[in-house]
């Protein structure tokens, strides 16, 4: 594998709502592990979802197919020269997302969005992210 990404990192926090909370890292040889914390596999909203124990820690690999669409939109992204921060902080409910990826060449990037809508071919990856969730195989570790 020779990727000019050591590792890729999204992170999804929370909102007033039921938005997804997890945490996915990615390495270069597509092995992947996901962090999730709540509303990651339920349907509804329940606040009752908080007082359950956090849904729990998967490992996976990230198809093949998958992984080259991921690099291609964070290519498109031109990560290194995006924002640090991105959101408008008058609106109090929005999730935050971060993106951290870490260079082959030793660089790396942290990108902060409130409300996730950085620019719109952000926001594209974000829901390629989220995605990930649902249509990749994974094995609960703890």
């Amino acid at each position: 594998m020779n990727s000019k990404y050591s590792t890729i990192e999204y992170e999804a926090g929370a909102c007033f709502g039921s938005c997804p909370i997890f945490k996915i890292t990615i390495n270069p040889d597509r092995t992947a592990v996901l962090e999730a914390e709540h509303f990651n596999f339920s349907k509804g909203f329940s606040k009752g979802e908080f007082d359950k124990p956090r849904e729990g820690t998967f490992k996976g690999t990230i198809k093949e197919e998958d992984y080259n669409k991921l690099v291609a939109l964070l290519d498109g992204l031109d990560v290194k020269n995006l924002n640090e921060k991105y959101g408008e902080r008058n609106v109090t409910d929005l999730p935050t997302s971060h993106l951290r990826i870490n260079f082959a060449d030793g660089t790396s990037k942290h990108v902060e969005d409130y409300g996730k809508k950085g620019t719109e071919k952000l926001a594209a990856a974000y829901k390629f992210f989220e995605d990930l969730r649902t249509n990749q195989q994974w094995t609960k570790v703890k």
